[in-house]
């Protein structure tokens, strides 16, 4: 079963969010999506500087099984993207809550976001 981690919150398409009120928050794929997809081998971020809006695509991410749109879980400015996933997309599979992150926002609004323990029990993830 795929790690869901508690301190985290997650939109229904996948996508986690960590919030600790300090600034930009980190944004990334689920442990969930990323044995869903299998080998990850391409992701395409969006740009710094541009703005994301929550349940917008802003992205994508193509295993060897397929392609799957990156939605944004919330609204804000791109501050920085995860140059290490964009060389190398093999570290979302290897640690898709640490390395594998994906970009940062400087958040302006939430999209609607479930609780570590509603995207368990919604996707069959273990906490």
């Amino acid at each position: 079963m795929s790690k869901v981690v508690a301190e985290l919150k997650y939109s229904a398409e996948h996508e986690w969010v960590a919030v600790d009120g300090s600034g930009p928050v980190n944004i990334g794929i689920s442990a969930v999506a990323a044995d869903a997809l299998g080998d990850i081998v391409y992701v395409d971020l969006p740009e710094v500087g541009s703005t994301v809006t929550a349940g917008e695509t802003c992205g994508e991410v193509e295993s060897t099984k397929s392609v799957s749109d990156l939605y944004a879980p919330v609204t804000g400015e791109v501050t920085e993207i995860n140059d290490g996933v964009v060389s190398d997309p093999a570290l979302i599979n290897s640690d898709p809550y640490g390395a594998g992150w994906l970009f940062k926002v400087a958040v302006t609004a939430e999209g609607p976001l479930l609780s570590a323990e509603e995207y368990a029990a919604a996707n069959g993830g273990e906490l």
